[in-house]
């Protein structure tokens, strides 16, 4: 092969190879939004929050990433996952959970938030005021402990309530503190004595329960908690083969077997989550995007569980459920 025909070859070799690369640079990469949880990839609502940002355009592996950073119930290593998440240069962060938000907005407080809290997030500091929130941060409140008084009742009509009602708690939570002392409040309103029965891990939700048999307590209220819901087979499973009727937060408790749940209806929250998302991904500034209130809740009972404990439900709370489970 003549030498000027080689160099012509290899010349055009390069540009085919060179061709491809620099199309894929000119290529314009879909921002990314990171998603910090302090619970587990199964105690998020991820279609109903991909619907969100689906019905404002959005498509995860279109024209969106989501990236998400998982605690598995371990608060202490939000942290990390937050410094983690930044790495990936997100447009936006949100986040499952009060302790999680927070953690993303010491991470990075210039990257806009968008929030699931449980509770009160202008107690926890996450904004200065619910309308407008002021800063680099929005997001939704799901009243969790506000509907306390509610779960009391609730299984109060179910079951003749001892004197004593137990709840189960991880005060290891920084979430836990706040919640614990709205349930105080709630019972001490309608009159009820509550003992608080602490767990941190799977080994003492199981020591919890021994004691809350020895107690003969006999009812027991959960209280909302990332380990908790991540752990939620084991709870409603222990519950299950001590006879201890047993009061959730969440639909899935019931799902997996648990008596009675009352609370926000979650995947409501998580799309709305998603359609604050793609709304300043649209270029909405979360200062101007007021911090919504749950406003959709559920009623959720298992007949199955009521009768392998012997319980009648009450033709009151019959009606009054959203779904009755068989």
């Amino acid at each position: 092969m003549r030498r000027r025909e080689f160099i012509t070859l290899l010349g055009g070799a390069a540009a085919s190879v060179a061709s491809p690369l620099a199309a894929r640079a000119q290529q314009p990469t879909v921002p990314v939004i990171g998603f910090l949880t302090a619970g587990s990839l199964g105690t998020v609502d991820t279609a109903a929050f991909r619907q969100g940002l689906a019905e404002n355009g959005y498509t995860d592996g279109r024209n969106v990433a989501i990236e998400y950073r998982l605690a598995e119930g371990n608060f202490d290593r939000l942290p990390a996952l937050a410094a983690d998440l930044i790495q990936r240069r997100p447009a936006i962060i949100v986040a499952g959970g009060s302790t999680s938000a927070l953690a993303a907005k010491a991470a990075a407080p210039t990257i806009p938030l968008v929030f699931l809290a449980a509770d009160d997030p202008v107690r926890f500091g996450l904004v200065a005021s619910l309308s407008p929130p002021g800063g680099n941060a929005t997001g939704l409140n799901l009243l969790t402990s506000e509907l306390t008084t509610k779960r009391l009742e609730l299984i109060r009509e179910l079951v003749p309530v001892t004197s004593v009602l137990a709840v189960l708690v991880n005060l290891r939570s920084p979430e836990s503190e706040p919640q614990l002392k709205d349930i105080e409040r709630a019972a001490r309103a309608i009159g009820q004595e509550i003992r608080t029965l602490a767990a941190s891990s799977n080994p003492e939700i199981e020591a919890a329960f021994a004691a809350l048999v020895k107690s003969r307590d006999g009812v027991l209220l959960v209280a909302n908690d990332a380990l908790f819901d991540g752990s939620r087979n084991q709870i409603v499973a222990l519950a299950a083969s001590h006879a201890i009727p047993t009061i959730y937060d969440r639909r899935a408790y019931a799902v997996a077997g648990g008596l009675i749940s009352y609370g926000t209806h979650y995947p409501d929250g998580y799309r709305r989550l998603g359609v604050y998302a793609a709304k300043i991904l649209n270029g909405a500034k979360p200062a101007d995007l007021p911090v919504e209130q749950s406003t959709k809740f559920e009623l959720v009972i298992n007949s199955k569980a009521a009768k392998s404990l012997g319980l009648d439900i009450p033709a009151k709370l019959l009606a009054l459920a959203d779904e009755v489970i068989e």
